[in-house]
């Protein structure tokens, strides 16, 4: 029964992103249609869709959006074949030459591939890593519109239905892809194949060392700007798995012990309920993702009374009994202290009710990857958050890939559900990401999905994976510093245990 769920779950995320990437092309199509020599990048998630810019001769306007749409439309009206073909990579390099698409040459000199797959739709020729519809009428519905001198191509929230979930606008999270957007431009890097160039031309080690002043010169920030509020005593840190939340609360206690102020860590899991009065989901599973699954009102209790100056003995989890356990352990904020709480649930009102809003500091974290394959291929915050838990899993829980594939699922309904639905009330976020971290995981991580055998129901998703990771170059762990963010899913941390 478990197995038949993953595998609809699976097929699922298969049609959605099969049904995003013909969309994407035929996008591509009706806009090189419309403007031949434009350059197109497609960047990032944003407000249920993906953000991209159009540069050409004359700057992109809201009427150019409405042509490209309605050449969109026409080329779906004329229900055309999608055609997969495999041609000599030489091929492939000599068609994207004709069409000055540089980093799509770049990456596949890299790339010892003797053969490439390839789209073609209606003369148009394309590489997109993973599979796509048969015919253009294979797509339902979608919207195209006009932002922050770009566009956001909208795809529908239900592949049964095809309706199309109301835009909301996020405006922390496009600004925080913005910033990134400069980091790789401070680097140099916009794409995989000027990555695999910098290492090529030994400029790995400045690489490196300034990705990681990047983090640490914005926690230094936000450390900063928590100490100009004078009455913050709580700071709650939020994020989906994999974004390295433990090692990220690590790092800003140091700086805001910089800054004087005393961190006091306070760990969500010490305050999940007793495993027998643990929320089940509709599958009769025990539901750790819910909110349901903490004890809120003794947390509130016990954040209350540390607030008012009182000394207090906060639980301990026991994960083998299922039960939380007296022993002793004993909290007492300083003057110049604050409270420190990561975990899912850190920017959920319900988790802090009984607190005054003038305590707190909310923050949001996630690996938001900003660096694509090339203009047309992104790498998603899902792949790079999969990655890392395939590595991590392995090295500390004992799971294999197999195991982190099926579960994702799961893990991704919860995020749904308890996390990206609060992120814009975040009153910062942070971008664990590093511009170099797939060369470092890759190793780790095809050790793990070569595992996986062809009968899998996660097979084919291991085979993607796989096939991202093959771009990359692969680099040594050894040249990442032990406070990175990265050690958090490799190992050597001095802040993680394992």
């Amino acid at each position: 029964m478990k197995e038949n769920i993953n595998l609809v779950n699976n097929k699922n995320d298969s049609i959605e992103n099969d049904y995003t990437r013909t969309l994407q092309f035929i996008f591509i199509k009706a806009a090189l249609d419309l403007f031949p020599g434009a350059k197109i990048t497609i960047q990032h998630s944003v407000g249920k869709g993906i953000f991209g810019e159009i540069s050409k001769e004359i700057n992109l306007n809201e009427k150019d959006i409405e042509d490209i749409k309605v050449k969109m439309q026409e080329l779906i009206d004329r229900d055309l074949p999608i055609n997969k073909i495999k041609v000599a990579k030489k091929e492939a390099i000599n068609i994207f030459k004709s069409y000055n698409m540089d980093d799509k040459v770049l990456l596949l000199e890299q790339v010892d591939f003797k053969t490439v797959n390839l789209y073609e739709l209606d003369g148009r020729y394309d590489y997109f890593y993973g599979h796509m519809t048969k015919r253009t009428s294979d797509i339902k519905a979608f919207d195209l519109i006009y932002y922050e001198n770009g566009f956001i191509l909208r795809r529908p929230n239900d592949y049964q239905t095809f309706t199309l979930p109301e835009f909301v606008e996020q405006r922390k999270i496009t600004k925080i892809f913005r910033e990134t957007e400069k980091w790789l431009d401070i680097l140099d890097v916009g794409n995989v194949g000027a990555l695999n160039d910098k290492i090529d031309k030994g400029e790995l080690i400045n690489l490196v060392m300034i990705s990681e002043a990047l983090h640490e010169k914005k926690i230094a920030e936000i450390a900063d700007k928590i100490n100009l509020k004078d009455e913050v005593k709580l700071i709650l840190i939020a994020g989906p798995s994999s974004s390295g939340k433990t090692t990220f609360a690590n790092r800003l206690g140091v700086q805001l012990r910089v800054n004087g102020i005393t961190p006091i860590p306070i760990s969500l899991d010490d305050y999940f309920v007793n495993r027998d009065q643990t929320p089940l989901d509709e599958n009769g599973e025990y539901d750790f993702e819910t909110i349901g699954s903490v004890d809120t009102e003794l947390f509130n209790k016990h954040l209350n009374l540390i607030l008012q100056g009182e000394e207090v003995e906060i639980p301990e989890f026991n994960f083998i009994k299922g039960e939380r356990e007296w022993v002793g352990k004993k909290v007492k904020l300083p003057s110049n202290g604050v409270i420190i709480v990561e975990g899912i649930h850190g920017l959920n009102p319900i988790l802090t009710s009984h607190i005054d809003e003038k305590y707190k500091f909310r923050i949001y974290i996630s690996a938001l990857t900003q660096l694509n394959l090339d203009n047309h291929n992104r790498i998603t915050t899902t792949d790079v958050r999969k990655i890392r838990r395939i590595v991590r899993d392995q090295l500390s829980r004992g799971h294999g890939a197999e195991d982190t594939l099926k579960m994702w699922h799961k893990i991704k309904r919860g995020e749904k559900k308890n996390i990206f639905v609060y992120q814009e009330e975040a009153d910062v976020m942070f971008n664990s990401t590093l511009v170099y971290e797939l060369c470092v995981l890759k190793k780790y991580a095809i050790q793990e999905l070569n595992k996986i055998k062809e009968d899998s129901i996660v097979y084919d998703e291991a085979k993607r994976l796989k096939g991202l990771l093959g771009f990359f170059r692969e680099i040594d762990k050894d040249i990442v510093p032990q406070n990175s963010i990265l050690r958090e899913f490799i190992g050597g941390s001095i802040f993680y245990k394992y």
